[in-house]
């Protein structure tokens, strides 16, 4: 049976939410799970959730990693951190994957420190599916990494393409490099030089790709430093919420928008799943020596239900075992 290690201390309302959403995955999913964290809280939280005895367990973790604690000192000074710990138990194979909600610079810390990086990769990268008027489009990396060399984003894209592969079965996924524009001159030294190296590649690279064309879904992979994936990933999200907010105001401002809104429910709700970050739960850390999952700091319930199953998704596609097949395939080690 697959394990995996959840971070029970981590996220904005831990550990409630995420003891809820462990005994939902457990209820869902032919998995065992080990809440990482102060047995004592979780215990007592377990006591008022339904959940599979059988496939929920507890290991004890004395200390917590805030959310805005810095990573590299925190993750070095507490050792029993719930991080620390989940991080040690997949090093140690004691599980199969890692799943947290908490510090994100501290998780990819702690994973690049413990678990090392795959053969032919420098750096991690987050990748996270978003949503396009054509599907989902995997973007890479958007956060883990701010200081980023043209070979590392080589890397993302090999990684990337793979993942989209595996994952959503596109046989032949585009990527691209987000850019300010599509011409080779634009952009920085950074974007120039790895568009030279993509354009030697097998991958089926299209060039450089503008943030306008990202949700038309004219790309699979859209590749970027962690410094503008991460600030596209919050646009995003303020964007969908700003927009859902401003769209109830008006719908509710007299009789007839009231009575379209209530003839497009349907729609509404299909719209709002797909743009839903808990329906996916959480964003694969790729190019570490293991499997770890790194969770929405605001996730509910849901959330981390969804992120669990990401593991498990992760683990049967067995995606590690592709990404270092299709980087020894373009020599990068």
């Amino acid at each position: 049976m697959i394990r995996v290690a959840l971070d029970a201390m981590g996220g904005d309302r831990a550990p409630r939410v995420v003891v809820e959403g462990a005994a939902w995955a457990s209820r869902e999913f032919d998995c065992q799970i080990i809440l990482v964290g102060k047995e004592r809280n979780i215990k007592k939280l377990l006591n008022k959730t339904d959940y599979n005895k059988q496939r929920i367990s507890i290991r004890n973790a004395t200390e917590v990693i805030g959310m805005d604690e810095p990573a590299a000192k925190t993750v070095r000074s507490k050792k029993q951190s719930s991080i620390s710990v989940g991080i040690e138990m997949l090093k140690e194979k004691e599980v199969d994957a890692f799943v947290s909600a908490g510090n994100t610079g501290a998780v990819v810390c702690a994973a690049a420190l413990k678990l090392r990086t795959l053969p032919g990769i420098e750096r991690p990268g987050i990748g996270i599916l978003m949503p396009t008027l054509k599907g989902p489009c995997l973007i890479i990396d958007v956060g883990a990494n701010i200081d980023t060399t043209p070979e590392q984003l080589f890397q993302y894209g090999i990684m990337g393409t793979s993942y989209v592969k595996h994952i959503l079965g596109v046989s032949k996924p585009t990527v691209g490099l987000l850019n300010i524009g599509q011409e080779e001159s634009k952009g920085t030294v950074l974007l120039k030089t790895a568009r030279k190296i993509f354009e030697k590649s097998n991958l089926n690279f299209v060039g450089n790709v503008e943030a306008k064309d990202f949700y038309l879904g004219k790309i699979d992979v859209v590749v970027c430093e962690g410094f503008v994936g991460n600030i596209l990933l919050k646009v995003t999200e303020s964007f969908a919420e700003a927009s859902s907010k401003l769209l109830k105001i008006e719908l509710t401002k007299s009789l007839l928008p009231k009575i379209g809104a209530i003839l497009s429910l349907s729609a509404f709700r299909a719209i709002r799943k797909k743009i839903d970050y808990s329906e996916h739960g959480g964003a694969p850390l790729l190019g570490v020596d293991g499997r770890v999952i790194i969770a929405h700091g605001s996730s509910n319930a849901k959330a981390i239900k969804n992120a669990v199953r990401a593991s498990i998704e992760y683990i049967k596609h067995k995606l590690n075992k592709h990404f270092i097949e299709e980087l020894r395939k373009e020599n990068v080690y």
